[in-house]
């Protein structure tokens, strides 16, 4: 799985030796003369990103050369996978010794395909490492892929009831509680924000909710937004707006991971997954620019702009999340295209109420190599939130600081009291590199899980 195999079932596994520059001379010397000389044909030099198959006196291939620019990049051998010969590879010592978990999990992120639709033209190369490593990159692989497979799937095969059935079946595997609210259930249960965003699908808006744990441990509230299509509303996308609006529910297939990962490593933890799915679609009964909706905290909503359809569905569920009192909510959503032209398609933007949760947060991203970058919640720009007949907008005439008013939209549902931290991802590569393939990504996965294994395993 992931391209990864035990050592001990891979004896004859062909040696693959990370080198810089500096490096690469003593090598070379450890190898003999042919090699040397066969490598100096190749022009290799160790550079970053390329390396060199050395063959034996036979022709076979002995070892892989393969330059990298320090031991613990997550990156280093991202690449081959699919560049090298289909076979096995193992870690040889006699150059840098790379950290094992780090090149795995990069190996393992760069031998991804999505080929629920398209039979893969290879098999990708396999890493041998040990039951340790193997054991400690697992989960990330396990959140990193699925992240991927479903912000990948188009919305025919991942609508919001197909959304609920992977939620459903994740807690079936942990033994977890499932529990959801569809169509008119969400009006008699008090979630009316959901169901006007997505009244107007064939396919019914619902809430889905997982729980799982001790009572006794403290309460961790995840909440992804599922938008399993964003046309808009009546406030259409453009073309080039909506060809990518699969991936709208790229927050939702965070949140189901992270999940994931938190149970399979059993963190001390009473964990409640919320999900809001639905379809921003067109019909006669949209919901429309003008119209005031009263949420589930009681708070007046006029709707602005039916495209600001996220930060709506997720306002029910953080006040759901906030009545049962958890010790901490994380929030993930494609929230917004400012956050994109602030910081880029790689940089997820991060909000916090916590300096603790924060500072966590971010010493994680930078030990993970999986980066965040916080932006502030600046209150004096709630007033591009105004209204004059609600208690806010959801949007405003101002396309100054979007990221950062959609953020304040919804701290207005999270008590000062409750720590609560909202990241802002675009959950996609638009091209490749090595372990980010195109298409959907894990951004800021690794480093959330992080965080929280620190924060609820403290001695």
């Amino acid at each position: 799985m992931y391209a990864l195999v035990d050592l001990r079932r891979a004896p004859r596994a062909i040696a693959l030796i990370a080198v810089t520059r500096g490096l690469l001379r003593e090598t070379l010397a450890r190898l003999g003369a042919a090699a040397t000389s066969w490598v100096r044909a190749c022009d290799f030099r160790g550079e970053p990103g390329r390396c060199c198959l050395v063959p034996d006196t036979r022709g076979r291939l002995r070892a892989v050369l393969v330059g990298v620019s320090r031991a613990d990049d997550v990156y280093a051998l991202a690449g081959l996978p699919h560049f090298l010969p289909a076979g096995t590879y193992r870690l040889d010592a006699s150059g840098l010794q790379l950290d094992s978990e780090r090149a795995a999990l990069g190996w393992g992120m760069g031998a991804y395909r999505f080929a629920r639709y398209r039979k893969p033209s290879r098999l990708p190369a396999r890493l041998a490492v040990d039951a340790e490593t193997l054991k400690a990159v697992e989960a990330p692989l396990a959140g990193t892929w699925r992240v991927r497979d479903l912000v990948n799937t188009p919305t025919e095969d991942l609508g919001p009831a197909a959304l609920a059935s992977d939620v459903m079946a994740l807690a079936q595997a942990h033994g977890a509680d499932f529990q959801e609210w569809v169509g008119p259930q969400l009006l008699a249960a008090n979630f009316p924000t959901i169901h006007a965003v997505g009244r107007a699908s064939p396919n019914e808006p619902r809430l889905v909710a997982l729980r799982w744990g001790d009572a006794a441990h403290p309460h961790l509230a995840l909440i992804g937004k599922g938008v399993c299509f964003d046309t808009g509303g009546l406030n259409i996308k453009s073309a080039d707006g909506m060809r990518w609006m699969k991936k709208d529910m790229g927050g939702a297939a965070h949140a189901i991971a992270l999940a994931d990962m938190v149970m399979r490593a059993r963190l001390p933890v009473r964990l409640t997954l919320l999900i809001p799915a639905v379809e921003n679609a067109i019909a006669g009964n949209a919901y429309r620019p003008g119209e005031v909706i009263r949420t589930r905290a009681g708070l007046t909503v006029e709707v602005d702009n039916t495209d600001a359809e996220g930060r709506l569905v997720l306002c029910d569920a953080l006040a759901y999340a906030v009545e049962q009192k958890p010790d901490a909510i994380v929030d993930f959503a494609t929230l917004t295209g400012a956050a994109r032209v602030a910081l880029g398609p790689e940089l997820p933007a991060m909000f916090c109420n916590r300096d603790e949760l924060a500072a966590g947060a971010m010493a994680a991203a930078r030990a993970e190599q999986d980066p965040l970058w916080q932006l502030p919640l600046w209150q004096p720009y709630m007033s591009m939130l105004d209204s004059r007949i609600a208690d806010l907008a959801n949007g405003g005439v101002s396309r100054q600081a979007g990221a950062i008013t959609a953020a304040l939209f919804l701290q207005q549902f999270v008590p000062h009291f409750t720590p609560w931290l909202h990241l802002d991802v675009y959950a996609w590569n638009d091209s490749d590199r090595p372990g980010r393939p195109q298409g959907g990504e894990a951004q800021g996965l690794r480093a959330i899980f992080s965080a929280l294994r620190s924060r609820y395993t403290r001695s």
